[in-house]
């Protein structure tokens, strides 16, 4: 169990240094510009990864056909994502963007959860709730400091 433990923690580390890498990239060539290479790169090493790890590529027209259709928009999903966090990475701090992504996925989660098993975790949505108050909360020490820190320079 451990093992998947740091696994999940080490994927989340890979998505806040991915994120940081890809607005970085997009801040100097575009944000479009910058999607794009970030999937070049990606289908690189996906490639690479494939041909390493000895898995079959072969699918029959059979096996393509019987996906249904929506199963294929991972990647346009994927590319929505890295153009919006190449956006709005910049704009506001790393922990405030871990935070809102989190609650997002969050939100997100229990809506899938509701539609397709027809429950909501009352857990899950106090659990969001408390993030959410959390973060709204250091939001409001965070402005308060801002303003103490203003109105100090102002004196000075």
């Amino acid at each position: 169990m451990i093992i998947y433990i740091l696994i999940s923690v080490a994927a989340g580390v890979s998505v806040v240094v991915a994120r940081t890498i890809n607005s970085n990239l997009a801040n100097r060539i575009g944000t479009f510009q910058g999607t794009f290479f970030n999937y070049v790169v990606g289908l690189i090493f996906s490639g690479i990864f494939l041909m390493v790890s000895r898995e079959a590529l072969g699918m029959s027209a059979v096996t393509l056909k019987s996906i249904p259709w929506w199963a294929y928009l991972g990647g346009a999903t994927g590319v929505v994502v890295v153009v919006l966090s190449n956006y709005i990475t910049p704009k506001i701090s790393a922990f405030y963007l871990t935070l809102l992504l989190f609650l997002g996925q969050l939100l997100v989660g229990i809506v899938i959860d509701y539609f397709t098993l027809e429950k909501v975790s009352v857990g899950k949505l106090i659990g969001g709730l408390l993030v959410l108050g959390g973060l709204t909360y250091n939001l409001m020490i965070d402005k308060r400091q801002e303003i103490q820190v203003a109105s100090e320079e102002e004196k000075i």
